[in-house]
């Protein structure tokens, strides 16, 4: 159901309400960046390219979804979890990854391990946010409680296990090793696309079955994120080192 066209007073307090849980968790990831801060253009970069990444995927997830309806029944279970994992997850964090490779990879400021966590958390988090006053506009105010637990957090749960094998990939290629490197950047896309589809999945099948699995999943997630970050923040090191 859709909320009826806000009021300009109700757009200025809507866009805060929107961003504000994704610039939290954006403070969170920069404040464990403990070596060496990240300069505020490239940061500032990385989020416009979320942003972009927002855009690209709505047109890429609506021909996914066309081309799924031709052969698949729609609400059916089979169906959701295509869309889930081939069209939502693949495109998003497809184009997640594109736009944080593109903007990234050469910059002289990519120096360390945990880096590659930062650039990912920040592409994905200001794709989050952006996704975010769309929902908004649309649902009303009512979704923000929901959407801050859940969705936000959980595009940075993606994106910190496709950071931490996209700072391996650029270690790779410091060291020479070509296949490594490919390999390292292939398990970014797919760590995060499995774990975007799954959440995906049991969110969208919407049955008792499946939302005490979403619970847990997300429990469980965010448990494995924070110790991840916490370690890969700890034991940061120079990738020339």
């Amino acid at each position: 159901m859709y909320a009826p066209a806000p009021s300009l007073g109700l757009m200025i307090l809507y866009i805060p309400a929107a961003v504000i849980p994704a610039l939290l968790l954006m403070k969170y990831i920069y404040n464990k960046d403990t070596v060496e801060k990240e300069p505020g253009y490239l940061l500032k970069a990385l989020v416009i390219g979320g942003v972009l990444a927002t855009l690209l995927s709505i047109i890429l997830e609506t021909g996914g979804t066309m081309l799924l309806n031709t052969g698949i029944r729609p609400n059916s279970p089979v169906y959701v979890i295509l869309l889930a994992f081939l069209v939502v997850a693949a495109a998003e964090e497809g184009t997640k990854l594109y736009f944080l490779k593109r903007r990234s990879w050469n910059d002289p400021n990519f120096t360390h391990l945990f880096d590659g966590v930062v650039y990912s958390a920040f592409v994905s988090l200001g794709f989050a946010a952006f996704e975010n006053i769309q929902y908004v506009f649309t649902y009303g105010i009512g979704v923000i409680l929901v959407r801050a637990l859940f969705a936000i957090p959980g595009h940075l749960g993606f994106s910190v296990f496709m950071g931490i094998f996209y700072g391996r990939a650029k270690r790779c290629e410091v060291r020479g090793d070509r296949a490594g490197c490919r390999k390292n950047l292939l398990a970014a896309y797919l760590s995060a696309v499995f774990l975007h589809g799954f959440y995906d999945s049991c969110a969208m099948i919407d049955s008792p079955a499946s939302t005490a699995v979403f619970y847990g999943f997300v429990i469980i997630m965010y448990i494995v994120v924070y110790r991840l970050i916490r370690d890969a923040s700890t034991h940061d090191v120079s990738l020339y080192s």
